[in-house]
């Protein structure tokens, strides 16, 4: 069996590589070759805290992936990471552990910064520029250095709610990227042509008006129920709304508070992976605001899980 741990994880992904495997996922899961059962939560409210298990088969592997992942923000308080997890890998014919992967939540961390970065890619303008990233936590850096590798154009501006947070953010990722805080979140999402959110915020932060006609908008923050980062009229005043898995988004994501207020209706979604197969229509016009709703799904803790493994077994050869 193999056992690795985080350390030697990362010295094993290749961002090209894997953003390669994440499209493939994205693919995969339109196309119904993968089984992705509903994913598991469980919240802790009084630590503002929770916990994602997800898992699945693509059709003819010979293993299944189970990933735990949990985000507990109150821990920088205690000097310990704010997110944790452990990915299994198991023989679809006999059942038994593969391998174990304490990757400490960072291969999540990472397929989510390369899935909302190919998002971005498939939806944005082609002459896109500015970035503003909404969030200053780990997922925040993830998306930046994405961003950065799939779309090498970009400069990024970063605003928080901690302004404090977002500042030391700046000053540690600006040696390798262009990137500056924004203090004003209003005037900076008139500025961008590209807006990531990477928060787990409850309450909306980007409201519908300060979004100007052309942009794109890429948001990772609601994956569990009750989060909530784009004002309601955003999701129904958009042009194109292309989701990772519809029926997921629609219980737990950006677009879920949207249709069960009546806002839109589930015809009016796109899966980025029919997007990206050529069978649906994404961004038709320049001035055309685009939203990618992203709450991650098992077929990238897939592709990511199979990503390491190849390495390391071309490694150990």
């Amino acid at each position: 069996m193999i056992s690795l741990t985080r350390s030697e994880i990362e010295a094993l992904i290749d961002l090209p590589a894997a953003a390669d495997a994440i499209e493939a996922a994205y693919r995969a899961a339109s196309s119904g070759d993968v089984n992705l059962p509903p994913v598991g939560h469980i919240t802790f409210p009084d630590r503002d805290a929770d916990c994602h298990i997800k898992y699945g088969h693509v059709k003819g592997d010979r293993t299944f992936v189970i990933k735990v992942a949990t985000g507990f923000p109150q821990n920088d308080q205690r000097g310990l990471p704010g997110g944790n997890g452990i990915v299994l890998v198991m023989s679809a014919e006999t059942g038994t552990v593969q391998a174990i992967l304490h990757d400490e939540m960072v291969l999540t961390d990472i397929r989510t910064g390369l899935g909302g970065a190919v998002a971005s890619r498939t939806l944005a303008r082609t002459d896109s520029k500015r970035v503003l990233v909404v969030g200053t936590g780990p997922q925040a850096r993830r998306q930046i250095e994405a961003h950065a590798v799939l779309m090498p154009q970009l400069s990024f501006a970063v605003w928080g709610r901690d302004s404090g947070k977002a500042a030391q953010l700046v000053v540690e990722m600006s040696d390798n990227f262009d990137v500056t805080s924004a203090p004003d979140l209003q005037i900076a999402a008139r500025q961008a042509d590209i807006i990531v959110t990477a928060t787990g915020s409850t309450t909306p932060l980007l409201v519908s008006d300060w979004v100007q006609p052309g942009t794109h908008i890429t948001a990772v923050g609601a994956d569990a129920p009750g989060k909530q980062e784009l004002d309601v009229a955003l999701i129904a005043r958009a042009d194109v709304l292309a989701v990772d898995l519809a029926s997921q988004c629609l219980d737990h994501g950006e677009v879920s508070h949207a249709a069960q207020s009546g806002l839109i209706r589930p015809g009016d979604l796109t899966e980025i992976g029919t997007l990206l197969q050529g069978s649906g229509l994404g961004r038709t016009d320049e001035r055309q605001i685009t939203v990618a709703d992203l709450t991650g799904i098992a077929a990238q803790d897939i592709a990511m899980a199979n990503a390491v493994l190849h390495a390391w077994r071309m490694q150990n050869l």
